[in-house]
């Protein structure tokens, strides 16, 4: 795809995502006494970011011909979620980390325990926003929620957290443990954002199983380059503290291989996810942005 098609369209998914979230979170005369959480989420979800995962919505419902205007609600709560998930992560009693995004992290801006219930509810808004989706079928309800709460909980991106804390310290830890880590922890939201999307457009099961297999190697590869970003990028530049993996005693990828044999790793699981858009026409967006995320600089 030509470069100003691509950013073209990226730039139209990010705008769409920003316009359709602040309709999501709004205050109205029932909830004026919840203002200082309505206020904790919205500083949280307006903090920018990539938007990678609703754009992975959006993109999939488009390349499989879907009206995305159906992929509004799945697109925002994937990226709430994302968001409640990072609130959570910078909280002291996980990576303590003052700073995401540029800004003073929810637990900073506000306290430690509206941060922590700005998340809960960041975690739950999703649910309802999907529910009242007009534009959603009863059945695409259903199967939307059920992925998004698999992607999140036990065996996802929760469970992965929860692997990651039990890491630290440990000079034990394999690929394969990371990998399976890796799993849990980025890529199923990010496998889950290509399903939501291919939801959208009615697709069939074999499509959904290559939307989630896409998703699972673009999650590695992109948590891989993050593990790179940690050591190589600065706090300016990420918008976030630079060494945290080292300052919490991480096992990553780069430190088991080292920079290049890791992004050798990262260039493999890109060519993996490729692979898996073969079937699906009208897949050029998708993969330009595949590899805009395996060479991104933040």
């Amino acid at each position: 795809m030509d470069k100003n098609k691509f950013e073209e369209k990226l730039r139209r998914y990010m705008d769409i995502t920003e316009e359709k979230l602040k309709t999501f979170n709004n205050y109205t005369d029932e909830n004026k006494p919840q203002k200082t959480l309505i206020d904790a989420m919205n500083y949280s979800l307006s903090a920018g970011g990539k938007r990678v995962r609703p754009v992975l919505v959006y993109a999939f419902c488009e390349a499989l011909g879907g009206d995305i205007q159906k992929a509004a609600a799945p697109a925002c709560a994937i990226e709430m979620v994302h968001t409640f998930s990072l609130i959570h992560d910078d909280l002291p009693e996980m990576d303590n980390d003052d700073m995401r995004r540029g800004q003073p992290s929810c637990h900073k801006k506000f306290d430690v325990a509206t941060a922590l219930l700005a998340g809960d509810a960041l975690a739950v808004l999703p649910f309802e926003i999907i529910a009242d989706a007009a534009d959603l079928s009863p059945e695409q309800k259903v199967l939307i929620m059920s992925v998004l709460a698999n992607s999140m909980g036990r065996d996802g991106m929760i469970g992965g957290q929860v692997i990651d804390m039990e890491y630290e310290n440990r000079n034990d830890i394999t690929e394969d443990d990371l990998r399976n880590m890796y799993r849990c922890k980025t890529g199923q939201l990010i496998a889950v954002s290509c399903v939501m999307g291919a939801i959208c457009a009615d697709a069939g099961n074999d499509t959904l199983r290559a939307a989630a297999e896409y998703g699972m190697r673009l999650g590695l590869a992109f948590q891989i380059v993050d593990d790179i970003l940690d050591v190589t990028s600065t706090t300016e530049e990420l918008g976030k503290p630079v060494g945290s993996d080292e300052k919490s005693h991480k096992t990553t990828f780069v430190t088991l291989y080292g920079i290049e044999k890791a992004l050798e790793i990262a260039d493999k699981s890109t060519a993996e996810a490729l692979e898996w858009l073969d079937g699906i026409y009208g897949s050029e967006f998708l993969r330009d942005f595949t590899e805009y995320l395996l060479r991104r600089k933040k």
